[in-house]
């Protein structure tokens, strides 16, 4: 039996760590800001809402840091396993940066909003309107903090659907009249000078 051995090693593993941790850690983001802060308005007791929506957060907490860490594990074994193409392919290099910056950024802002989140555990039963929404009769110390939540719990989803979007693009790129040509190009820019 005449075997070929595979040029490349395959990175499954590594790329459904990388990807799954990712699309958790959006999606987790994202149906926070939208379905769990926004389901606790519907709580009855205004002073409970804030409560439920911070143990809801607390129960994925877990979850999440296991998805980033997913990601993150992922991500630093494709880069290890493709640094030659991501420094001779041109664009190839751009997109990781790009990828590394929000990658960075994404996790500062779900450190930022995990801190918001933890000090509104701290404020005792107040009324709110939704576990990010303040009404009148909320104190002012804790009318801020909600204000600001309400705001940083964005973020994650945001810059973790900018790096989505750039890994597919990434995926783009490893298509073989796309490495092809941004070789040519890194050819052509080193011969230039």
């Amino acid at each position: 039996m005449n075997r070929q051995r595979p040029t490349a090693r395959r990175s499954t593993l590594v790329r459904t760590l990388h990807d799954v941790g990712l699309a958790a850690w959006f999606g987790g983001s994202l149906m926070g800001a939208v379905g769990l802060n926004g389901a606790s308005g519907h709580v009855q007791d205004p002073t409970d809402r804030l409560p439920v929506a911070a143990a809801g957060w607390a129960r994925w907490a877990p979850l999440q840091g296991a998805a980033i860490g997913a990601h993150l594990l992922g991500g630093a074994v494709l880069l290890h396993r493709n640094k030659g193409r991501a420094a001779a392919q041109a664009g190839v290099r751009a997109n990781t940066t790009a990828k590394l910056a929000l990658t960075g950024a994404a996790l500062l802002a779900t450190a930022r909003t995990g801190a918001l989140g933890a000090k509104t555990t701290t404020v005792g039963s107040v009324p709110t309107r939704t576990g990010v929404v303040p009404v009148a009769a909320t104190p002012g110390d804790v009318a801020t903090l909600l204000h600001q939540l309400r705001v940083w719990q964005w973020a994650p989803p945001v810059l973790t659907g900018a790096v989505i979007a750039l890994t597919s693009q990434q995926g783009e790129l490893q298509k073989p009249d796309q490495i092809t040509r941004g070789l040519a190009r890194t050819l052509l820019t080193r011969a230039r000078r």
